[in-house]
């Protein structure tokens, strides 16, 4: 029997014209500020249809090279791209009289209380597989640029039975809850985990996506410093092509080195 031997696949057609204008971009063929050919135009110049054109545009917005304006086409944007127009701020703070202080959101429709057993990285992130919890669900919008994220906290019930307040009210906003945390006696710490990846299909029609841009996904989890026991972890989804996530970043004490003890030449 013949071995099997790898084959190896061209890049799809979309894929193909994306490069080439990127190369084009790159070139100085089409300078920043400048717009691509009109779709008919690109059908007419590579040969292929205008899915396939679409397709490749959307490529090259994911690459951060170009925009698309309604009504007036691709542009050109300055090398290395432009920042997303929708700022997320993502600091913490603590006032004076001990009270937490987060940046305003705006939501869309009221919270969805729900219980769910814990799976994924939250669970991971928590280190309660399997077990259960509440999850509030909230959309958030940006009324300046009509961005839409998904957020959740998420309660395990190990933590709300330290704390039944927070399973009375757990659709209370997160500075809330970081409070009822802190007058039960806990030191709290904050870790953010973020990543990305492509959105599921109900993602894209709860945002509103119209192309398969990447999601970014943040887990931030709220810590008892003094026994390192996770209690809270939140979940924001936001597109990342119209979205950036900005945090404050507070320096830490490097932990101090250890003296190498030298050896007598006696050992």
């Amino acid at each position: 029997m013949a071995a099997r031997e790898g084959i190896e696949r061209a890049p799809s057609m979309y894929l193909q014209v994306a490069q080439r204008v990127a190369n084009d971009i790159k070139r100085g063929r089409y300078s920043s500020g400048d717009f691509l050919p009109s779709e008919p135009e690109m059908v007419r110049m590579y040969g292929v249809g205008k899915h396939t054109v679409r397709s490749a545009v959307g490529e090259l917005r994911r690459m951060g090279l170009v925009e698309s304006l309604q009504g007036k086409g691709t542009k050109v944007l300055p090398t290395g791209g432009i920042l997303p127009p929708t700022t997320v701020e993502r600091s913490i703070q603590r006032t004076t009289k001990g009270k937490w202080s987060l940046p305003e959101t705006t939501a869309t429709e009221p919270s969805a209380v729900s219980r769910t057993t814990l799976d994924g990285p939250p669970g991971v992130l928590l280190d309660q597989q399997d077990q259960d919890a509440i999850s509030v669900d909230r959309t958030l919008h940006d009324p300046a640029t009509g961005a839409r994220m998904a957020y959740r906290v998420i309660i395990p019930l190990a933590t709300a039975a330290d704390v039944p307040s927070l399973a009375e009210q757990p659709e209370a906003r997160v500075n809330e809850l970081y409070e009822q945390l802190s007058e039960a006696g806990f030191s709290l710490a904050f870790t953010e985990h973020v990543t990305a990846r492509a959105p599921y299909p109900d993602e894209r029609t709860a945002l509103g996506l119209n192309d398969a841009s990447p999601l970014l996904v943040t887990y931030r989890v709220t810590t008892d410093a003094d026994q390192s026991r996770p209690l809270l972890c939140e979940e924001l989804k936001a597109p990342a092509a119209t979205c950036q996530l900005t945090f404050s970043v507070t320096p830490t004490t490097a932990p101090a080195k250890r003296a190498t003890r030298r050896r007598s030449p006696s050992e």
